[in-house]
């Protein structure tokens, strides 16, 4: 078999991949990141309890599997329609499927992570849904399931987006979407990677040292390092952010003493007009 029609066949099977098998490689990725956390913790982070912090990331886990399964209907129609038409700049270049297939993946990595990250930080109504995934004051591996989940609708949105501009196929999408979960989880967990293999690591892709920097509780380094599979997008464009992990703080200074921990404060913290924080809220974080 040549190498084209075993990429062919590679990515026609990851088009096809049954829901279950998903889940069931998202609960795998997640678990093995947990058991590595456990085994060689970072820090010694402030639970009250880990099953309650646990509990409502994983909960808001529960708001994006029904959102991704929603997605997934609205996608494959799209990328139907655009392969009926010939639609997206894809099409148009008529390259070999490899590189069709990077640019694919760059492009998602880019547009639906990098850029719509950064609009979520510095976009005051997308921030406040955003807020939800930096209130976490203890970042461990189920911190990659926090995200309100209009964030995560927005995400999709520009992923959405990117698909339809360039014409990229669904199973192209798959494949990405597989590609992003161990690096969800794993650069979230509370993981002691040696400092001098993270540093090697994040030539090319986010670490587990370099995003936490991200998740710090005050500027400038929460606006900073917004990649989520590669890193060279911080680097090209100047958000990439390196220091002593030491000195990383989690969580937000504008939530401090709020109920962090509870989801109903988490669902309803980017709309309640009453809430008092909310004059901090409506302004973007460099004015937090």
């Amino acid at each position: 078999m040549t190498t084209t029609l075993w990429l062919e066949s590679f990515i026609q099977a990851v088009g096809e991949l049954p829901l279950w098998f998903k889940a069931a490689f998202a609960a795998f990725v997640l678990g093995g990141s947990l058991l590595v956390e456990v085994a060689m913790p970072n820090r010694r982070l402030e639970y009250t309890s880990w099953w309650s912090h646990a509990r409502v990331n994983l909960t808001l886990l529960l708001f994006t599997l029904i959102i991704t399964t929603a997605f997934g209907g609205l996608l494959a129609g799209v990328t139907d329609w655009g392969e009926s038409n010939q639609f997206g700049l894809l099409y148009l270049a008529n390259l070999p499927l490899w590189a069709e297939l990077v640019i694919a993946i760059m492009a998602l990595d880019v547009m639906a992570q990098y850029v719509a990250h950064i609009l979520l930080h510095k976009f005051r109504p997308l921030w406040r849904l955003h807020v939800v995934h930096h209130s976490d004051t203890s970042v461990d591996v189920t911190t990659g399931t926090r995200h309100h989940p209009f964030d995560f609708i927005v995400r999709e949105l520009f992923a959405l987006a990117t698909i339809v501009a360039l014409g990229i196929p669904l199973a192209f999408y798959a494949l990405y979407r597989l590609i992003t979960l161990p690096f969800t989880y794993f650069v979230h967990a509370n993981i002691a990677l040696p400092e001098t293999v993270d540093r090697i690591l994040s030539l090319v892709f986010v670490t587990p040292n370099m995003h936490k920097f991200h998740h710090h509780f005050e500027l400038p380094w929460t606006d900073s390092n917004y990649g989520s599979v590669f890193s060279i997008w911080d680097r090209i464009f100047g958000t990439y952010v390196r220091d002593n992990i030491d000195h990383i703080r989690f969580g937000l200074n504008t939530l401090a003493g709020e109920p962090v921990g509870k989801l109903r404060f988490l669902l309803a913290v980017p709309f309640d007009p009453n809430l008092k924080r909310n004059s901090d809220l409506d302004k973007s974080p460099e004015h937090l």
